[in-house]
């Protein structure tokens, strides 16, 4: 059998804003409510911005899926 390569895309289906916590979901294979959630908790924790920062250049760098 073949295996196929899992690939870390933006997600067009499970997509809020960009689908960088929706594709990062379903790469890790989890529940996309729960990546929201710890995205945002570390964000408050870090004082916000370096949270604002990573997603913005996580939205220009992540190829999004077709």
């Amino acid at each position: 059998m073949a295996r196929q390569i899992k690939r870390l895309c933006r997600s067009s289906r499970n997509c809020i804003l960009g689908g960088v916590c929706g594709g990062l979901a379903e790469y890790l294979g989890v529940d996309a409510t729960l990546v929201r959630i710890v995205y945002v908790l570390i964000s408050v924790v870090s004082v916000a911005f370096p949270g604002i920062l990573i997603y913005l250049i996580a939205w220009l760098v992540i190829p999004r899926d077709f």
